[in-house]
């Protein structure tokens, strides 16, 4: 797993969980079980950026990768009901186990309430998921769209900038030499092809939003919150960038090692280190656990 920028503490507009591990886990043990699971902010998100508004609950997802011999496409499930109110996600969570997840609950700050502005979007065997907002994103969002093959275009579902960030991205892989819809490759895309990508993609989110005209720019917040994860099977890209020189990331932690179990108590999860090795690694808007 490759993790771009610095990490660290600040305040989340969505929540969004990566888990990446040598061996599957139970989804419960990241959605539902631990003290500050997944499913826990989205009604106590402690470091929102939007203080207004406390809650995640304009629906949630959950991505996961599956045993091979069902194909390399991730499994997505995709709700409008808050995640602290479906019995369905319990459910799934309890019975179902994978190597490579992907949890995210939204607070909508671009599109209407509905399954298909919901996180992850899934292309092929890619999955992704953003944190943040697209600055400006109503004078960039008719460039963006040209700017993009048809392939990508008219996969756009829904009317968040998340997906379509995440067009520009299945564009700019593409352009490099890495078609998206290919049979995927042995050990995937490689974290490198993604990691080279995903940053292109920011700086051309970059370069759309600097050719905003300027009768436009008086009163518009141009400062983008990109904090990308992009997984493929194999490998996972995540980042946690802001366009303002002077503005701080959204939130993103980071913990790796060679065991997520519960210890001490209901609820009390910690990341063990038996070795050197990193068997696991967890990237998410906000801890798990405030225990260390």
């Amino acid at each position: 797993m490759a993790v771009l920028e610095s990490l660290g503490s600040g305040k989340a507009k969505t929540v969004d969980r990566v888990y990446k591990g040598k061996d599957e886990i139970l989804l419960s043990k990241l959605i539902l079980e631990p003290q500050h699971s997944v499913l826990t902010q989205s009604y106590d998100c402690r470091l929102r950026t939007d203080t207004r508004r406390p809650h995640n609950g304009d629906g949630f997802g959950v991505g996961y990768y599956t045993h091979p011999t069902l194909g390399p496409e991730p499994c997505i499930f995709t709700s409008t009901i808050p995640a602290w109110n479906c019995i369905n996600l319990e459910r799934l969570a309890s019975k179902t186990t994978s190597s490579l997840i992907f949890a995210h609950v939204r607070a909508t700050t671009e599109g209407s309430v509905s399954e298909s502005n919901c996180h992850p979007f899934r292309r092929g065997s890619l999955m992704w998921m953003h944190n943040g907002n697209i600055g400006g994103w109503k004078h960039v969002k008719r460039s963006l769209a040209l700017s993009v093959d048809a392939a990508w275009f008219n996969g756009v579902q829904g009317s968040t900038d998340s997906e379509w960030a995440f067009a520009l991205f299945l564009d700019v892989l593409q352009k490099s030499g890495h078609d998206p819809d290919a049979n995927l490759p042995d050990g995937g895309f490689g974290h490198v092809a993604l990691r080279n990508a995903i940053l292109q993609t920011i700086k051309r989110i970059n370069q759309l939003i600097a050719e905003i005209p300027a009768k436009h720019r008086e009163d518009l917040d141009t400062r983008s919150l990109l904090n990308f994860a992009i997984a493929d099977g194999h490998s996972v890209v995540c980042t946690r960038y802001v366009s303002s020189a002077t503005d701080e990331a959204a939130s993103l932690y980071f913990s790796s090692g060679t065991s997520w179990k519960e210890a001490g108590g209901k609820g009390n999860y910690k990341m063990e280190r038996r070795d050197k090795g990193a068997d696991i690694v967890l990237v998410a808007s906000e801890p798990l656990t405030f225990e260390r």
